[in-house]
């Protein structure tokens, strides 16, 4: 059956002041297929109504606490109630929240990383196949139509067998004791009992690694970790340093920080194959930068006829001519297209396009928890190299 209508969304958390939350609504109602309808929007009752007045939703559907939500969300016929639910709150209510979700038989778009150990992560993985529920994660540098291209660059082979992976993050907003100052961003970052086992590791550090995995379709299977943190009190890791093996053949260097002052954004990897390597920036990202030997280095330019010949999926996730730049909130809405049309193609008892299940998944998530349970267990063992638990 036909589906006329907009996905109905949910969201936890992104309460006032809440960066995240505003980039999760942004993005959704980009393409005209998503509207929030209604959410419990900070684990204050009164700012989560505060939220709602803000977006102009219904009174009715802006609830107190996320139980709450799922309560009345699911005494309402399934024509009227949310279709899924996104979850924008930190890292440690990731899990209960998206658990009790799961089973009362929502759709689901998570934040990262999707939990705090490898226990709850799979136990959500549990969950989703029994379920039979659409699970996103937002691992939102997928979403970049040139990491698409350089995904699809590296399967066709055009790189040849790859040999050397470097990805880097470097952010310098934690310089300081920022968290000292009461902003709530560095605030729940830098707590264990909100952010989980690694600070810097768990913020961006997972975006790395699925980066890594996202663009060689290479796995991590060992890693040799070093965790600092420089600032003097802080009790979370803010900067990272790993060296990293693929499976037998490819090496690499993954290196996350929160304390290089005077870095913003500057997430970068370099893919080097028997043949050629390509180099992305994420506060460039409109560019891929192909590099073969002895010849001179190919700037290839999102938008261009070019791109979709070499990428369906690059070609998908672009909405603009050439020379009209498309960054960061388009990545976001890039995922959450996919999931959207996946969400809508389950709705309808259909099978999804394949180019739509091309976002995050349950399964990402629980790699970026491998990920960090063996950095943490590498930074803490005298031995040199760290295996990845199956």
């Amino acid at each position: 059956m036909k589906l006329n209508r907009m996905l109905r969304m949910g969201m936890v958390g992104g309460g006032p002041n809440a960066f995240i939350g505003e980039v999760h609504r942004r993005a959704a109602r980009m393409d005209g297929q998503i509207t929030l309808v209604g959410g419990a929007f900070d684990i204050n009752p009164a700012l989560s109504k505060k939220m709602g007045k803000t977006l102009y939703l219904d009174s009715s559907r802006v609830y107190s606490t996320y139980q709450e939500l799922i309560e009345k969300e699911s005494a309402l016929p399934e024509g009227e109630r949310m279709d899924f639910v996104s979850v924008c709150t930190p890292n440690n209510w990731h899990f209960p929240i998206a658990r009790d979700l799961l089973e009362a038989g929502f759709h689901v778009m998570c934040e990262k990383p999707m939990t705090l150990n490898v226990k709850e992560a799979r136990e959500l993985v549990r969950l989703v196949k029994k379920t039979k529920r659409i699970f996103g994660l937002m691992h939102n540098y997928t979403g970049y139509p040139m990491v698409k291209l350089a995904r699809d660059v590296v399967k066709r082979g055009d790189l040849g067998k790859i040999r050397k992976v470097v990805v880097r993050y470097p952010q310098g907003w934690l310089s300081t004791a920022l968290e000292k100052t009461g902003q709530m961003q560095a605030s729940w970052r830098t707590d264990p009992k909100q952010s989980g086992g690694s600070g810097c590791g768990g913020d961006i550090g997972t975006h790395a690694e699925n980066l890594a995995e996202y663009i060689t379709g290479l796995k991590i299977t060992e890693l040799n970790a070093e965790l600092t943190a420089f600032v003097p009190g802080r009790r979370l890791d803010d900067d990272v340093n790993c060296l990293v093996k693929f499976g037998r053949h490819a090496k690499g260097i993954l290196h996350v920080s929160q304390i290089s002052a005077g870095e913003e954004n500057n997430l970068a990897i370099w893919v080097y194959g028997e043949k050629a390597g390509l180099e992305w920036h994420q506060e460039n990202p409109n560019h891929l930068n192909l590099k073969r030997q002895d010849q001179p280095m190919e700037v290839w330019k999102r938008g261009n006829p070019y791109i979709g010949k070499r990428s369906k999926a690059a070609e998908r996730a672009t909405r603009l001519p050439s020379g009209h730049p498309e960054a960061f909130f388009e990545a976001f809405a890039n995922n959450y297209v996919n999931f959207a049309d996946t969400v809508r193609a389950k709705l309808e008892g259909r099978k999804p396009d394949p180019l739509a299940l091309d976002f995050p998944s349950v399964e990402d998530g629980l790699r970026g928890m491998l990920f960090l349970e063996t950095l943490l267990a590498s930074a803490r063992s005298k031995q040199k190299w760290t295996k990845f638990k199956s």
